[in-house]
C-alpha cells in the first residue's frame, strides 16, 4: 500500500529560506501579468465563475504535480 498521496513526511527541520515571502512576491508578479494580459487585475463580480476557474486550475495543478513526481522516477509500486 502506498502512493505519493499517502506518503508520510518527517517533521520539518533546518534554517532554509522563508517560503511565504517568496509566495507573496510571486502573487504580486502574477497579478501584474494578469493586468497586462487582461487589462485589469483580478476583481470580484467580473462575469466569471471563480469556483469553476479555481477548480480547473486545481486540476491542472494536480497534473503538473503528478508529472513532476513521475519524472523524478518515484513510483508507488516500487516502494
Amino acid at each position: 500500500m502506498g502512493s505519493e498521496a499517502t506518503k508520510r513526511e518527517p517533521m520539518p527541520t533546518g534554517d532554509g529560506e522563508d517560503v511565504t515571502s517568496r509566495v507573496v512576491t510571486d502573487l504580486m508578479d502574477r497579478s501584474a501579468v494578469g493586468a497586462i494580459k487582461y487589462g485589469t487585475r483580478l476583481k470580484t463580480n467580473n462575469g466569471r465563475d471563480a469556483l469553476t476557474d479555481a477548480y480547473q486550475e486545481a486540476l491542472d495543478l494536480c497534473c503538473y504535480l503528478k508529472q513532476a513526481i513521475m519524472e523524478r522516477g518515484e513510483n508507488a509500486e516500487d516502494k
